[in-house]
């Protein structure tokens, strides 16, 4: 079932340092071949698609967890990672920022050549919903980023945004083919931005009647006007607050991570030797590959794996970092040759936290949570776009009282 959402997404201009862009590139290439191996290509795809999901992806991944340049940043990252392996993932990423959006259509009928799809039709489609979200959707963003991934089964979704310099907002628009009946009414998996009132949006349903008048005329869509629904508030400040996660998934994940060894959980033994800080990551990558589309309603959460560049909630620990890319690349090889244990043990950890949570309640001690993790940043390599991680001064570092 299609339907509308919408979030702030505050403009950032920063950069992502090399340190980040590499890590980045390697768990974003082993989450989706993870999702590829346990389910299929058909659910990067729809993972992809959704907004939701897709924020939560690029927070888990070291980005600011509400910003813009996630949109950027992550699929810079895949592009880059899993092309070389396209052939073998069955996945293509084409497109990009500026005029490596341009080239979009040229790069699907490559894609074309190479695996036997309909490299025009693909193309067609590329500059179709560009046309619509920057033409039939007048809401005040120019778009600046077109992005189509495709499977080798030509199932696809196209992922592109948007700038209001003047609000200096962005806004992103999510397409996705599975669900796509037409390309001029309600076409759209989610747009997602901030609301910016009324708008002239010539892809509503309600607008049909209307729109086909009109064609007899100037061969355009007519003029519609509605309030977007479903509205998700990506907050311009750049803490991570407690009101932003929903601390009763949070709680019960940390306490499966930090309160129980592996040694307590015979599923979770092929983890064995892993710190809880490690666990920890790993049990938040494990929902952004298990979990269903519900429970990616607070992208902030996601921070809690990695940190963010920014230094919110807390410097990005390297260590912790290069130890979550490392079991996930070690599960996946062995994996390939039958041996799917580790990969089984990774997917328990989000299923003990989800039991978890049914009778959990946190302390909602949040800022203890933080301040923990900034005093212990520098034993982790903790990094931020400003630098590395500094011991605490005259501090005894703060207590953890989640649970």
């Amino acid at each position: 079932m299609k339907r509308f959402g919408s979030a702030d997404l505050p403009l950032h201009y920063g950069y992502v340092p090399p340190w980040l862009a590499e890590r980045m590139a390697k768990v974003g290439l082993a989450i989706v071949e993870t999702i590829a191996m346990e389910f299929s290509t058909s659910e990067v795809i729809s993972k992809l698609a959704n907004p939701f999901w897709f924020q939560s992806f690029g927070a888990v991944m070291g980005m600011d967890w509400h910003s813009s340049g996630i949109t950027t940043s992550v699929l810079g990252a895949l592009k880059r990672s899993v092309n070389p392996h396209s052939k073998e993932l069955g996945i293509y990423i084409c497109g990009g920022k500026g005029k490596s959006s341009t080239k979009t259509p040229e790069e699907l009928m490559a894609v074309g050549e190479r695996t036997g799809l309909n490299g025009g039709q693909l193309s067609h489609y590329s500059r179709l919903t560009a046309k619509v979200d920057n033409t039939a959707v007048q809401d005040g963003f120019q778009l600046y980023q077109h992005n189509f991934i495709v499977d080798s089964q030509g199932e696809w979704c196209v992922i592109q945004q948007g700038m209001n310099t003047l609000s200096k907002k962005a806004r992103r628009y999510h397409w996705h083919s599975k669900d796509l009946q037409s390309f001029i009414n309600e076409p759209h998996t989610f747009i997602y931005g901030e609301s910016q009132g009324q708008i002239l949006n010539l892809t509503a349903g309600s607008a049909s009647a209307t729109r086909e008048k009109s064609l007899l005329i100037v061969n355009e869509g007519p003029e519609r006007m509605l309030k977007e629904i479903g509205h998700l508030s990506m907050p311009d400040h750049h803490d991570v607050r407690m009101e932003d996660v929903n601390m009763k998934r949070l709680g019960a994940m940390l306490w499966v991570a930090h309160e129980n060894k592996p040694e307590n959980f015979e599923e979770l033994l092929m983890l064995k030797g892993m710190g809880p800080r490690a666990l920890q990551s790993v049990a938040l990558v494990s929902e952004i590959i298990y979990g269903t589309p519900t429970r990616f309603e607070d992208p902030a959460r996601f921070s809690f794996a990695h940190g963010g560049k920014d230094g919110h909630p807390f410097p990005v620990p390297i260590k912790v970092f290069d130890e979550t890319i490392s079991t996930l690349q070690t599960a996946i090889q062995r994996a390939k040759i039958g041996n799917s244990d580790k990969m089984q043990a990774i997917k328990k950890l989000s299923e003990l936290s989800w039991k978890a949570e049914e009778n959990f309640t946190p302390n909602n001690n949040f800022d203890a949570l933080v301040q923990k993790e900034r005093d212990e940043s520098y034993l982790h390599g903790g990094r931020t776009v400003f630098g590395k991680a500094k011991p605490p001064k005259g501090k005894g570092g703060s207590q953890l009282e989640l649970f």
